[in-house]
């Protein structure tokens, strides 16, 4: 699993090709088996693979969308907020599932945020998507990721970019031992 972990890396540019129906069930019953809260299971998911549909999520907010217009595909990750407070962070991990099926089968994947951006000054990007896509107003959106086969491979990270001195034992700076490899130190 670490492989996978240290192979992730987010993906703006895609191949024009389509992801396969198998690989798209994949995906999405990865997110539908991500833990919540409770088992609330707050989280709704909209495959989206309209080339029209995803230009209007790439203007969804004015940064960061843009990946979206040349995706195959993208997943709109919403939550109800009617039946968990924590619908964020259920959300949340089921988006990363999504990023790291992806990864698994091959794909590339990138996190777009909604929640708490906007749209313009007027609109929130959350409003933006709620009205081109027919979602009901108990759901929040929170992210939407972008997949597809990757235009081009970036390196995977390494044992250098582990970052030990985030990590504290028993009490806040308490040294844990674990220590990033001679060959890392500058």
């Amino acid at each position: 699993m670490l492989e996978i972990f240290y192979n992730r890396r987010s993906t703006r540019k895609f191949l024009d090709k389509r992801v396969e129906e198998a690989k798209i069930k994949k995906l999405l019953t990865a997110a539908l088996l991500a833990p919540s809260s409770m088992g609330s299971r707050p989280w709704e998911f909209i495959i989206v693979d309209d080339p029209a549909l995803l230009s209007v999520l790439a203007t969804s907010k004015p940064h960061g969308a843009l990946l979206l217009k040349h995706a195959p595909l993208a997943i709109i990750i919403a939550g109800d907020k009617t039946k968990s407070d924590v619908w964020i962070e259920d959300c949340s991990i089921a988006s990363i599932f999504v990023q790291l099926e992806a990864e698994a089968l091959g794909l590339g994947s990138c996190w777009v945020q909604i929640n708490r951006r906007y749209y313009n000054d007027d609109i929130t990007s959350n409003e933006y998507i709620h009205e081109h896509f027919n979602i009901p107003e108990r759901l929040e959106v929170l992210s939407v990721v972008g997949i597809g086969y990757k235009a081009a491979e970036r390196p995977p990270l390494s044992e250098c970019d582990v970052i030990w001195d985030k990590v504290s034992k028993n009490r806040y700076q308490d040294q844990t031992g674990f220590k990033i490899p001679k060959e890392c130190e500058e």
